[in-house]
């Protein structure tokens, strides 16, 4: 009789941080001989890949749980990651999910999984935050997509916004060592990957566990010494990690996407104060003032939080006057959402919340205009594409993004896929799309 492979499946919530995570212990799984299936299809393991960011996100990580079970009554259904670390007691309450483990020891899932299958029992052991001292090495071998690959370099948080669960889910900061980092991106490189995406918790206090504050400005040196990597990117940086080297080499080497995420969250200084933000308004602008003077068409993209304790109509007319002034290519907007186990979910002066929609509206209005000026800045132009996977489902066009990362439309067959093509960028699709024209 065969033995058939027990089936996994694996669905993933949150940042770029846990999409590669869960990559990585996909690959574990198939080394251990199991074959990886749709989260849709029937399965014998079921893994959820947590995020508690928000109070949304960890409700959306109960309900996917409480879906998996219903696929299959007889299977195993797992919570990892950020939910679980934050909140054990709640998540092991659900009486669908079977086992849980928290954001560390990621890569001895598969060892729980088959002791179970087989009929033994498991701790559900989750150290406290302050525990998690070790970087844990994971890493790809398999990429499931060779347009662009996410690569985590570190982990953790010690920053503590008042509003924020992140340094309590994933610990205290943790780095890859950089030799660990070179040998992944070169081996990515070799498979065909177009674009790689350096990632972290808190990606700009990289090294700063071991005493190195350049660290990151450091691999980012090294990096351009790499054969054949022709695209790097950074995914989210606070402004105060920016240095005058970083903006340098972004500034002189074409393998660095001009395009920084910088999160503002607010543009009035006292409610940044109270969010334990760890700079003023003024000192944000003069970061983004640096970097525009050596990189003047750079893309920087940012967060608010919108309706945070405290706010009123003055604070906010001040972040609204801020982002215009500050022209960012793209904002992302997030009503406050009060997170149990922050300081500032037990702040005074929350707001209605039909003034934190209406505050939302209005920025995500102004948000559209600041897209659609950025836009206008590139028509006509000719720039590098790289051409995604996958089409637009609206319109069936190709899809694909500039250096800059302005989202482009373009019409052609499939093998321009996972290719960079020059395109003219011929006029604005809508606010979130251009729509070019392949001229090579």
């Amino acid at each position: 009789m065969i033995k058939m492979n027990k089936k996994a499946a694996f669905y993933t919530l949150g940042c770029k941080v846990n999409q590669y995570e869960t990559e990585a212990i996909i690959d574990i799984f198939l080394d251990n001989n199991f074959e990886i299936v749709d989260f849709s299809a029937e399965a014998d393991v079921y893994i959820i890949n947590s995020c508690t960011v928000t109070n949304q996100a960890a409700s959306k990580s109960r309900k996917i749980a409480r879906r998996a079970k219903r696929s299959n009554n007889d299977s195993l259904v797992a919570v990892v990651g950020c939910y679980t670390q934050a909140f054990p007691e709640e998540v092991s309450s659900i009486s669908e999910i079977d086992f849980i483990m928290g954001s560390s020891n990621k890569s001895k899932i598969v060892n729980k999984v088959k002791k179970l299958l087989a009929g033994k029992n498991v701790d559900n052991e989750i150290k406290e935050y302050q525990e998690l001292k070790d970087y844990e090495d994971l890493e790809i071998k398999r990429l499931s997509n060779t347009t662009r690959a996410n690569i985590k370099i570190e982990d953790g948080c010690n920053q503590f916004c008042s509003y924020c669960i992140i340094p309590y889910a994933r610990g205290p900061v943790r780095s890859r060592e950089q030799k660990s980092i070179l040998n992944e991106i070169k081996k990515m490189i070799g498979q065909g990957v177009k674009e790689i995406i350096l990632t972290g918790t808190h990606l700009g206090a990289y090294g700063t566990d071991k005493g190195n504050k350049t660290a990151l400005t450091d691999l980012m040196q090294q990096l351009t010494e790499l054969n054949n990597l022709q695209r790097l990117r950074l995914s989210s940086i606070e402004g105060t990690e920016i240095d005058a080297k970083m903006i340098d080499l972004i500034a002189e080497n074409d393998i660095f996407c001009p395009h920084l995420h910088l999160p503002l969250q607010s543009g009035s200084n006292e409610i940044l104060k109270a969010m334990q933000r760890p700079y003023t308004a003024e000192e944000f602008k003069e970061t983004i003032n640096k970097i525009r003077a050596k990189i003047p068409d750079i893309a920087i993209t940012t967060d608010i939080i919108v309706g945070f304790p405290g706010e009123n109509e003055k604070t906010f007319k001040q972040t609204l006057e801020l982002v215009k002034e500050l022209k960012f290519s793209k904002i992302h907007v997030f009503p406050f959402s009060a997170r149990e186990g922050t300081p500032a979910f037990k702040m005074d002066n929350k707001l209605n919340g039909n003034i934190i929609k209406k505050f939302s509206k209005k920025l995500r209005f102004i948000n559209k205009s600041l897209m659609e000026e950025y836009q206008a800045n590139f028509l006509g132009q000719n720039k590098k594409v790289l051409i995604e996977e996958a089409r637009d489902q609206q319109t069936g066009f190709l899809t694909g993004y500039t250096d800059n990362y302005l989202k482009i439309l373009v019409e052609g067959p499939d093998n321009l896929k996972n290719t960079l093509r020059e395109v003219k960028l011929e006029q604005s699709f809508d606010h979130s799309h251009i729509k070019g024209i392949i001229i090579e």
